[in-house]
């Protein structure tokens, strides 16, 4: 462990912890921020109330559309001259989303990282690739500082540019990569078809870091057998801090969440009501040791569950499950709740099939239509229509056992599906086009 104070803290322990910072921060956004002394107001609350935990739900929620509607600095809890960095959205569908970060800020970002890579076994004698893209986005320079922190050699590569990445993990002797799992997939496609003489796994890679958008455990099954690396999986958001939030250990069984600094809670999406732990439902944070953002009971509309189970590594921190989806991406067709993620555990089942897909969504009645556009492999594309006939029938039956919905199969060619080396494009709306 990184810090074993805090990630192995009784849970008594650290529920005091988590009380006292909490009053902490809400008096702090009440006092700094003008939107949160409104909101607080509305909903008849005052930090002077907050007794214990189960205090949390007479605390409003903070939506992204109110991130949006404050741009850009109208959420920043100190004056700018104690802002030592930004980050924001891409802003693509409304104004961006900007956070700040004042150098305690950075070092508590540091700080989680670190302690996700110590969950995945690394120690300041690996040598760490980040593929993410550096800049607004939090992905780069969060794995950066937290490598450092660490005290990994670091090589701040960015993303793009396969051929060098594969150059330098083989000279510089990476031993942990991280990226975004369809890059990763990119890179294993890249590698096949064309450097056949590259062996990555007579190169020192032994750790894959996985992140910034959902993916299943088929294709982590992908992505191992085809590199020979243990791919795990890295968990965060802008608004809460950026990558560190969350992160699997060597049992790859949920990724434990650093409740030291984020509060969390599972709700009802629908109607904002608690939920037990176990239940499923979507996560709501709290930073509760943030200076210069302090977001406070933050709707993500990731769709997922928190549970503690003993876990075998000693952490007693509660876990999360891998996101399922985000509320407001899922579909509903015919009457049944659909998310693009269990679309793709089916299909990585299938062994005819390439981990390359594009689900379609449109509404040309009342509900949403769904075609699965999706890559065979070589081998069975070139044997015909009929034995694609046959795959398009097994996709089919599958997707209609399993999720309970009839859908359009359409099988593309080897290479069909436009690849990425950021983040994967895997559904394409066309509902409000």
């Amino acid at each position: 462990m990184f810090n074993k104070e805090f990630e192995a803290m009784p849970l008594n322990k650290m529920r005091e912890l988590q009380l006292e910072r909490m009053k902490w921060s809400l008096r702090h956004a009440y006092e700094n921020v003008p939107f949160y002394k409104k909101s607080f107001d509305n909903a008849g609350f005052h930090p002077d109330q907050f007794k214990s935990l189960d205090d949390m739900k007479r605390v409003p929620f903070l939506t992204k559309q109110d991130m949006r509607d404050n741009y850009p600095y109208g959420l920043f809890a100190v004056p700018l001259d104690k802002v030592v960095r930004i980050h924001s959205s891409s802003g693509t569908t409304g104004n961006a989303t900007v956070v700040g970060y004042t150098k305690n800020d950075i070092e508590v970002f540091s700080e989680v990282v670190a302690r996700c890579l110590g969950c995945y076994g690394a120690t300041e004698k690996d040598i760490l690739q980040v593929a993410y893209g550096y800049g607004l986005f939090t992905g780069g320079l969060g794995l950066h500082y937290g490598s450092e922190k660490m005290g990994c050699l670091t090589i701040p590569i960015s993303g793009g540019n396969t051929e060098r990445q594969l150059m330098l993990i083989k000279d510089l002797g990476t031993t942990i990569l991280a990226c975004t799992p369809s890059y990763l997939l990119n890179i294993a496609e890249y590698i096949e078809k064309k450097k056949p003489d590259y062996d990555i796994r007579s190169t020192n890679l032994r750790i894959a870091i996985l992140g910034a958008e959902p993916w299943t455990e088929g294709m982590r099954r992908e992505i191992e057998s085809k590199l020979g690396v243990d791919a795990y999986d890295i968990y965060g958001l802008s608004e809460v801090i950026g990558p560190g939030v969350s992160a699997e250990c060597s049992e790859k069984s949920g990724m434990h969440i650093f409740e030291d600094h984020f509060y969390v809670e599972i709700i009802d999406p629908e109607t904002g009501e608690i939920l037990p732990e176990g239940e499923q439902g979507e996560i709501v944070y709290t930073s509760i040791t943030k200076e210069a953002f302090p977001g406070i009971r933050y709707r993500s509309r990731d769709i997922t569950r928190l549970y503690r189970d003993n876990c075998k590594c000693g952490r007693t921190l509660v876990k999360m499950e891998k996101v399922t989806g985000r509320s407001d991406d899922m579909l509903i067709i015919r009457g049944v709740n659909v998310f693009p993620s269990q679309i793709e555990t089916v299909l990585m089942d299938i062994e005819e099939l390439e981990p390359h897909y594009q689900i379609v969504v449109d509404r040309k009645t009342a509900m949403d239509e769904v075609e699965i556009m999706v890559e065979t492999d070589e081998k069975t594309y070139s044997q015909g229509s009929g034995a694609l006939d046959n795959v398009k029938k097994k996709i089919s039956d599958k997707i209609r056992s399993a999720l309970g919905i009839s859908s359009k199969i359409t099988i593309v060619e080897p290479m069909g599906i436009p690849r990425s080396e950021g983040k994967a494009v895997r559904v394409i709306d066309k509902r409000n086009i």
